[in-house]
């Protein structure tokens, strides 16, 4: 069974961090665009940063560039985002995806083969 599970999400104060993982099962990330997505209740979904298969690129949003950095561990299949100095408009639901197929701005797009439950993340004093 192809699956990604996430965790690490919590309450942090802001300027603090946290790290999440996502764990996947049934595939490895060599061959999937794999990435950090957030999208809360009633709201379009958007990429947090991604590792694009082609060529192993990593891609960030502008709001979390310099902030956050994701990398894997291929030895354990796991996919980790490492968030540095937290905002309150950090809050919100965090999942990981991946697709064989789709760029990560497509997945934003369109969505994506393989989608984790989300972890929530809340920044507050």
């Amino acid at each position: 069974e192809v699956q990604l599970v996430a965790s690490g999400g919590g309450l942090v104060q802001p300027g603090g961090s946290l790290q999440l993982s996502c764990a996947a099962s049934g595939f490895t990330f060599d061959d999937y665009t794999i990435g950090w997505f957030r999208q809360d209740p009633g709201k379009e979904r958007v990429a947090v940063s991604c590792i694009d298969s082609t060529d192993g690129s990593t891609i960030y949003a502008d709001s979390v560039k310099g902030r956050f950095t994701i990398f894997t561990n291929g030895a354990t299949n796991i996919m980790y985002l490492q968030m540095n100095n937290l905002k309150s408009e950090d809050t919100a639901v965090y999942f990981c995806g991946a697709d064989p197929d789709y760029t990560c701005s497509n997945m934003e797009l369109y969505g994506m083969e393989v989608r984790g439950k989300g972890t929530l993340v809340t920044v507050s004093s």
